[in-house]
C-alpha cells in the first residue's frame, strides 16, 4: 500500500519526566491500582455519586459525543463498501409504437407494436494501491478516535460535576461565615447605641460599628449570587433547565478534608492512557492514513467492467437480441498540472499539524498534573495554618471584647477583633475548598473517571427509537462497540 505506515508520535522528554510533587500528593495504594473510574467515591458523599451519575445519563454534551460514535460508525461502513463493486447500474424500458401510413399508391397501412429493453452494468475499481484499504484504515482510526473521545467527556464531566458541586457547597459555608459575624457585629453594634445614648461612647465608635456591620452585610447579596449562579451551571450540566435542584436541599457541614490516593504508577504511563491523549493518538493515525489515499490518486486506477442486455419486440419474426462483455480498463490522471501532487502536501502538512497538536496534548497533559499536584500540597499545608489563625482570631475577639466592657481598650480593638476573625474563617474556608478543587483536579489530570464505552449507554433508548423510526439503521444502533480501543499503532482496529 502507498504512503507511510503509522507509528505513534514519540514524546522523548517523557521517559525522563518526573514529578515529585506526585508523590507528597497524598498516601500510596496499599493495594496497589487505585480504581481511577470511581475517584469521587473517595469523598464518601451520596449526594455527588448520585449527581454524576445523573449527569452521566441526561448530560447534553456526552449525548452528542455518543452520536458522534454513531457517525463513525457509519462512515466506516461507507469506507469499507468501496472494497466491492463500486458502480452498479440496472436499467430497463418499455416503449408502445403505433404507425400509420396513408395516401399514395399503397394502400392504408397502421402497425402497433411494444419494445423491451433490459440491462445491467457491473463496474469494479481494484484495490491496486490501498487506497480503498488506507481509506478503510482512516475512518477506521476515527471511529476509534470517537470512543476515546466519548471517554474524554466522562472524564471532563465528572471533574465538572464534582467542582460545581463542592463550590456550591463553599459558597453556601462563606454565606454562614458572613451571618455568623454580622450577627456577632450587630451585637456589638447593639452594646454602641446603648453607651451612646447614655452618653458614655462618643459616635465615632457608634459609627464605625455601624460601617463594620454594613460592610460585613453587602457581601452577602454577591455570596447569594455566586450561589445561584453556580446552582445553575451545575443544573445545565445535570440537562435541566435553572432553578432549584433537589439533591442540593439541606446541605450542611465543612467540606471533606481528602488527601488523593497515590496511584500506584509512575506518573508518566498513567498521562499516556488519558482519553484525550488516545483520541489526539487516533487522530494522526486517521490522517496518516490519508496520505496514501493521495498518493494512490498519481497512479493508474484498474477497474474490471461487466455488462450484460437483452432487447426485443412484439414485431413477428423480429428476433430478441442478447448482449454481454466483461473486460479491463483504467484511468490515469496524467495532466493535473500539480493539483495531486500538491494534495498528498496538503495531506502531509495536515498529518504534521496533527502530530503537534499530539505532542502538545501530552505536554498540557503533564502540565495539569504537575500544576493539580502543587495546588493539593499547599493548600494543604495552607490549611494547618489557617486554621490555626481562625482559632486565634475567635480568642482574640473574646479577649477584645472583655477588655473593652471592663475599659481597658477602646472599641477600635474590638472592631479589629472582628474583621480578622471575618477574614480568617473566610480565608480558612475558600483554601479547603481549593484544597478539595486541586484534589478533583489531580485525578481529573491523571485521566480518571471513564468507563468502557457501551452501545447502551452513549445514546438513550428513547433517542435511538426516534432515530429507527426516522431512519433504517440495520444493527448499528445495538450491536456491541469493541470493550477497548486497540493501540493505533498496532494498525487498523475489527469493529462490528
Amino acid at each position: 500500500m502507498l504512503g507511510p505506515d503509522f507509528e505513534e508520535p514519540d514524546v522523548r522528554w517523557l521517559e525522563a519526566w518526573h514529578t515529585d510533587l506526585y508523590g507528597q500528593t497524598g498516601e500510596a495504594e496499599r493495594s496497589g491500582e487505585t480504581d481511577l473510574r470511581f475517584w469521587w467515591r473517595a469523598f464518601d458523599d451520596p449526594v455527588l455519586d448520585r449527581l454524576i451519575e445523573t449527569a452521566r445519563e441526561e448530560n447534553p454534551s456526552l449525548r452528542i459525543a455518543g452520536l458522534r460514535i454513531l457517525e463513525s460508525r457509519a462512515v466506516l461502513g461507507i469506507a469499507e463498501s468501496a472494497l466491492y463493486p463500486q458502480s452498479q447500474q440496472v436499467s430497463g424500458s418499455a416503449a408502445w409504437t403505433h404507425t400509420r401510413q396513408s395516401g399514395g399508391a399503397a394502400p392504408d397501412r397502421s402497425d402497433t407494436f411494444t419494445a423491451y429493453q433490459a440491462g445491467a452494468a457491473v463496474g469494479w475499481e481494484l484495490d491496486f494501491w490501498g487506497r480503498f484499504r488506507r481509506g478503510i484504515e482512516s475512518a477506521d482510526a476515527a471511529f476509534f478516535a470517537s470512543m476515546a473521545n466519548y471517554q474524554d467527556v466522562h472524564v471532563l464531566l465528572s471533574a465538572q460535576v464534582a467542582d460545581l458541586y463542592f463550590a456550591y457547597r463553599t459558597t453556601l459555608l462563606r454565606i454562614g461565615i458572613a451571618r455568623k459575624n454580622a450577627a456577632l457585629q450587630k451585637r456589638s453594634l447593639e452594646i454602641t447605641e446603648r453607651l451612646f445614648a447614655s452618653g458614655q461612647q462618643a459616635e465615632l465608635d457608634l459609627q464605625q460599628a455601624r460601617t463594620q456591620y454594613l460592610a460585613t452585610l453587602s457581601t452577602i447579596p454577591d455570596l447569594e449570587i455566586t450561589r445561584t449562579q453556580t446552582r445553575n451551571a451545575l443544573a445545565a450540566v445535570l440537562g435541566r433547565p435553572p432553578g432549584e435542584l433537589p439533591e442540593l436541599a439541606g446541605l450542611e457541614g465543612l467540606l471533606p478534608s481528602v488527601d488523593p490516593r497515590i496511584v500506584a504508577d509512575i506518573p508518566a504511563r498513567l498521562l499516556m492512557r488519558r482519553p484525550d491523549i488516545r483520541t489526539a493518538a487516533w487522530q494522526v493515525a486517521a490522517q496518516s492514513a490519508q496520505i496514501g489515499v493521495a498518493e494512490a490518486d498519481l497512479y493508474p486506477s484498474v477497474s474490471l467492467f461487466g455488462t450484460v442486455g437483452w432487447s426485443g419486440t412484439t414485431i413477428d419474426g423480429a428476433p430478441d437480441t442478447t448482449t454481454g462483455a466483461v473486460g479491463p480498463g483504467f484511468t490515469w490522471n496524467v495532466l493535473d498540472h500539480g493539483r495531486l501532487r500538491n494534495n498528498v502536501r496538503v495531506q502531509d502538512a495536515r498529518l504534521q499539524q496533527a502530530i503537534e497538536s499530539f505532542q502538545n496534548t501530552v505536554l498540557q497533559a503533564a502540565r495539569e498534573i504537575d500544576d493539580a499536584a502543587i495546588g493539593v500540597v499547599k493548600t494543604r499545608e495552607q490549611q494547618g495554618i489557617l486554621a490555626e489563625s481562625v482559632r486565634a482570631a475567635e480568642r482574640s475577639l473574646v479577649l477584645a471584647n472583655t477588655r473593652y466592657q471592663e475599659g481597658y481598650a477602646d472599641f477600635q480593638r474590638v472592631l479589629d477583633a472582628q474583621r480578622a476573625l471575618f477574614s480568617q474563617a473566610e480565608r480558612e474556608t475558600v483554601n479547603r475548598g481549593r484544597h478539595v478543587s486541586a484534589v478533583i483536579g489531580l485525578y481529573k489530570a491523571l485521566g480518571g473517571g471513564w468507563t468502557p464505552v457501551e452501545i447502551e449507554r452513549i445514546v438513550p433508548e428513547e433517542t435511538r427509537e426516534t432515530m429507527r423510526e426516522r431512519t433504517n439503521w440495520g444493527d448499528l444502533l445495538t450491536a456491541p462497540l469493541p470493550p477497548q480501543a486497540p493501540d493505533p499503532s498496532s494498525g487498523p482496529g475489527t469493529p462490528p
